[in-house]
């Protein structure tokens, strides 16, 4: 039996060589999976891709743990047309849509099973638009107008057209 100094206090602990308490990280990880429809219902495209949490949006989710700082869910997914890569100081979409069916949104809200229950938070949303765009990036934020941005990614151009209904759905996991 070892004894050692933990990091989060002053007090010594006896462990076992290699079966002591550790620190355990609490990464977020963030999925974006889109189903692109045309009029009809005929599935166009289907795409799963990581996402970028930024800065801004550890800093919130850290403020929701203990309710102090930030307190408003991460409940609205918006697209845009940016194209420029997603780096950790993103505050903001590059440029969301605003029009024709596009404009962010408020998601339907779950909680779902990864790993163990209830591990996952999912948001979904279904657009369906009224004009034309190539779609270039999805994100999650806190707020219909404005508000703090937890995650962004860019992808390759999904095109839509009048008509056409586009799902994102989002899960965060806490491993």
């Amino acid at each position: 039996m070892r004894l050692f100094k933990p990091w989060f206090g002053s007090e010594w602990l006896a462990t076992e060589q290699h079966g002591g308490l550790k620190p355990e990280k609490l990464p977020i990880q963030g999925r974006f999976e889109l189903v692109h429809r045309d009029a009809d219902g005929l599935l166009l495209d289907y795409r799963q891709f990581d996402n970028l949490v930024v800065d801004v949006g550890k800093a919130a989710v850290a403020g929701l743990i203990i309710a102090t700082g930030h307190t408003n869910a991460f409940d609205h997914i918006a697209i845009g047309i940016g194209t420029t890569s997603p780096v950790a100081g993103n505050t903001t979409m590059e440029s969301e849509i605003t029009t024709n069916g596009g404009q962010r949104a408020l998601a339907t809200l779950s909680r779902v099973t990864t790993d163990v229950t209830n591990d996952t938070a999912q948001l979904e949303v279904t657009f369906a638009f009224t004009g034309t765009f190539a779609v270039t990036e999805a994100g999650v934020l806190d707020s219909i107008s404005t508000g703090v941005l937890l995650c962004r990614q860019t992808l390759a151009a999904v095109n839509v057209i009048s008509g056409d209904s586009f799902l994102v759905r989002y899960k965060i996991d806490v491993d």
